[in-house]
């Protein structure tokens, strides 16, 4: 039997064997998600791409989630690339305006990580 309680725990009791004590739960850790604002998928935070608008209004990728700014998360998907960085998606969840230069260099790492899972271990700063 499987229990959810809300997005932080999850209980699974452990069926019965004929030479077992009775069932016990077992805690599996919490997974951080994060909302895509191209498509507004809920994903795991892991499988997104963060963008921080820095102090000096520049639109980075945060690679390790930490950078200070306001932050927001991409898809891999181009689709999401375009919709986020092109359509102004991008600018209003930063609340900040993007150069051409800027939003080039973001296209362009846009089409790096288009490979799928392997992605996250590619990516770097572009600023």
């Amino acid at each position: 039997m499987t229990i959810l309680l809300g997005t932080t725990t999850l209980l699974r009791m452990k069926g019965l064997n004929k030479s077992s004590s009775p069932a016990q739960p077992v805690i599996l850790k919490h997974v951080p998600e994060r909302t895509c604002i191209a498509c507004h998928e809920v994903k795991p935070k892991r499988e997104l791409v963060r963008l921080v608008y820095s102090s000096e209004g520049v639109v980075e990728v945060d690679a390790s989630g930490r950078k200070p700014g306001r932050g927001a998360y991409l898809c891999q998907s181009p689709e999401c690339w375009h919709k986020g960085v092109n359509k102004g998606k991008l600018e209003h969840a930063l609340r900040g305006k993007i150069s051409a230069d800027n939003r080039a260099r973001l296209m362009k790492f846009g089409a790096t990580i288009r490979g799928g899972e392997g992605a996250l271990s590619r990516m770097g700063d572009i600023s």
